[in-house]
């Protein structure tokens, strides 16, 4: 079985729709979804966004914004926010899946890679009782110009990198 990642972000039309782009183009074992806390359904994602994507090589033609729904938070093994308000959201509507969910920064700081199965190594974090901090934060590029958006497409692509070892279970070595 595979991992389900869903990526949170505001409006799902920049930071999640980068990473859930980049997650299915390396990482296509992996079943990815992107949603947002404050998102109109049905919207394409930013030309901004897209043509930050394009610049990396990637394209998602048929995303559609959605919005975080009890469905979708019942489906993913592991939600990654990319500010605390989008940690707060999940644990004030969707409690069940606290549990599950970090920031993309607490992640890449916290989740060990291993042979151990991804459950029990984001259990062992505590995840619905640490306060969630400041340097949390993955800047919106919303209200940026196409450079503003261009350099956070390039820093999640750095941390998606980072992100996806931790995300497989490995089976130890022989």
């Amino acid at each position: 079985m595979s991992v389900r990642v869903l990526y949170l972000c505001t409006g799902n039309a920049a930071r999640s729709v980068m990473a859930a782009t980049m997650t299915r183009a390396r990482a296509p074992e992996l079943e990815v979804r992107g949603a947002g806390t404050l998102s109109i359904p049905g919207l394409p994602m930013s030309t901004r966004t897209r043509a930050a994507l394009r610049s990396l090589g990637l394209d998602d033609p048929h995303h559609r914004s959605r919005q975080l729904e009890a469905p979708d938070a019942d489906w993913a093994d592991v939600i990654v926010g990319f500010e605390p308000q989008h940690i707060s959201h999940v644990r004030r509507h969707h409690p069940t899946a606290a549990p599950i969910t970090a920031s993309l920064p607490r992640l890449l700081r916290e989740l060990p890679a291993g042979d151990v199965p991804l459950a029990h190594r984001l259990g062992a974090m505590g995840l619905a009782e640490i306060a969630v901090e400041d340097w949390e934060e993955v800047i919106d590029p919303a209200g940026g110009d196409q450079e503003v958006f261009d350099a956070c497409a390039a820093a999640i692509s750095g941390f998606v990198d980072d992100l996806l070892p931790r995300l497989r279970t490995e089976p130890p070595a022989r």
